[in-house]
C-alpha cells in the first residue's frame, strides 16, 4: 500500500497567517510607495487615500488620488479621481501569453485654469512628465483606458468676467495602448469619446495617435452641437468683450501634427444670433459707450457676412505651429495652440473674415 503524505496542520496555518497580513499590509505599503513616488511630480504632487486589493480577480484600486500644482496660486486640485481601477486582461494573458491591464477612472475631475500674466496662477499641466506620472500609478502595460463620468472645467478667476466653463458626462476610452508594433511598424492607439458641453450641447472626439511618441503624429476630431450661446457669455465677454443675447452654434475642430508639425481648424457655426441690444446692454448693464459701439461693432459685422437665408454664420481659423516648444511637452504645447485658437475664434472672427475678402458662407 502506497503511504499517504499530508501537509502538517501548522503549515497550512502558518500559510494561511501569511496570506492575511499580505492582505492587510500590503496595500498600506503600496500606498504609501505611490505616495512617495507622486509627491514630486516637477511643479505638481500628488497624493491618494488608500489602495484596495482584490487577488480574486487580479486588481487593485487606487481611491482618492488628488494632484495640486506647488508653488503657484491656483485654489483648484490639477486633477481628482475617487477611484482608479486597474484589472489584468484575462483574455490577454490566456490568448495572448501577455500580461496588460485594462484601467477604469471613476468620476475623474481635470481643472485647467488660465491665469493670464500670472503664469504662478495658471494650470494646464505644464512642469511635468505626465506618462512617467502614469507609469508609477500603473506600472502594468496597458491595453484600455477608460473614462466613466468625468467632469472637464476652464476657469479665468482673473479676468471680467471670470470665466468658467466645463464638459460634463465624460465617457471615453483608448484602446490598444502596447508598446507592440505592427507589421509596418506603427503603434496605433485610438481615442473615442463623448460629454456634455456646458450641461446641455453634446460633444464627441476621435484621436488616433502613438502610444510611446511625444505627442508628434496625431489626428483629431472633435464636433459640440446646439450650443447655447449666451451660456458662453463669460468666455466671449472676457476674451472677445462681447456677449450673446441669442443664438446657438456649432463647433468643429480638426487637428493632425505630422512629425511635430501641426496642422487644422476651428470652425464655428453660429446660428440666429443677436449680439447688440441697446437696452440690455447700455441702458439696463452699464457696460459704457465703448464697450457698446464694440458690440454694435460686431453685431453689425455679424449682420453682414451671416448668410440671410438661413441666418446663419460661420468663420475657420487655421491652427498652425510646431509642438517642439522648449521646456513643454508636445502635448502641452497642442493645448496651447489650442487655446489660442479658441480665443481667436472669438476675439477676431469678424474682423478677419473681411479683411481676407471671404464670402458669406453658403447653407450645407
Amino acid at each position: 500500500m502506497k503511504r499517504r503524505y499530508s501537509i502538517p496542520q501548522w503549515i497550512l496555518l502558518g500559510l494561511l497567517a501569511t496570506l492575511l497580513v499580505l492582505h492587510f499590509t500590503l496595500p498600506i505599503l503600496v500606498r504609501d510607495y505611490l505616495n512617495d513616488k507622486l509627491a514630486e511630480m516637477g511643479s505638481y504632487s500628488g497624493h491618494i487615500t488608500d489602495v484596495d486589493l482584490a487577488w480574486w480577480r487580479g486588481a487593485y484600486q487606487i481611491n482618492g488620488l488628488e494632484i495640486v500644482k506647488t508653488g503657484g496660486h491656483v485654489r483648484l486640485p490639477f486633477v481628482e479621481v475617487p477611484v482608479i481601477d486597474l484589472a489584468v486582461s484575462w483574455n490577454a494573458l490566456w490568448y495572448k501569453r501577455a500580461i496588460v491591464a485594462e484601467v477604469i477612472f471613476e468620476q475623474p475631475v481635470l481643472n485647467f485654469v488660465d491665469g493670464g500674466a500670472d503664469s504662478q496662477a495658471s494650470q494646464t499641466g505644464e512642469g511635468t512628465d505626465w506618462r512617467e506620472q502614469l507609469k508609477k500609478l500603473l506600472p502594468i502595460t496597458l491595453d484600455e483606458a477608460r473614462v466613466l463620468d468625468g467632469r472637464v472645467h476652464f476657469h479665468n478667476f482673473t479676468s471680467d468676467p471670470p470665466v468658467e466653463l466645463q464638459a460634463s458626462n465624460v465617457n471615453a476610452s483608448v484602446y490598444n495602448l502596447t508598446t507592440v508594433a505592427d507589421e509596418q511598424g506603427k503603434r496605433v492607439a485610438h481615442f473615442e469619446g463623448k460629454a456634455q458641453l456646458l450641461g446641455h450641447a453634446p460633444l464627441e472626439a476621435t484621436a488616433s495617435f502613438d502610444p510611446l511618441e511625444d505627442f508628434e503624429n496625431f489626428v483629431l476630431k472633435l464636433r459640440a452641437t446646439g450650443i447655447e450661446l449666451p451660456q458662453v457669455n463669460s468666455f466671449s465677454s472676457a476674451y472677445g468683450k462681447f456677449d450673446f443675447k441669442a443664438g446657438t452654434g456649432d463647433l468643429v475642430v480638426e487637428a493632425r501634427a505630422d512629425d511635430g508639425e501641426l496642422s487644422g481648424y476651428i470652425k464655428p457655426l453660429l446660428r440666429n444670433v443677436e449680439v447688440f441690444d441697446w437696452e440690455q446692454d447700455v441702458t439696463r448693464d452699464d457696460k459704457g459707450f465703448f464697450r457698446s459701439v464694440w458690440e454694435a461693432i460686431v453685431g453689425g459685422s455679424e449682420k453682414l457676412l451671416k448668410n440671410q437665408r438661413v441666418d446663419q454664420f460661420a468663420t475657420r481659423v487655421e491652427l498652425s505651429g510646431n509642438v517642439h516648444q522648449q521646456n513643454i511637452s508636445a502635448f502641452q504645447a497642442f493645448i496651447a495652440i489650442l487655446r489660442n485658437g479658441f480665443i481667436q475664434a472669438f476675439s477676431t472672427r469678424f474682423e478677419s473674415s473681411l479683411e481676407e475678402g471671404d464670402s458669406a458662407p453658403s447653407a450645407e
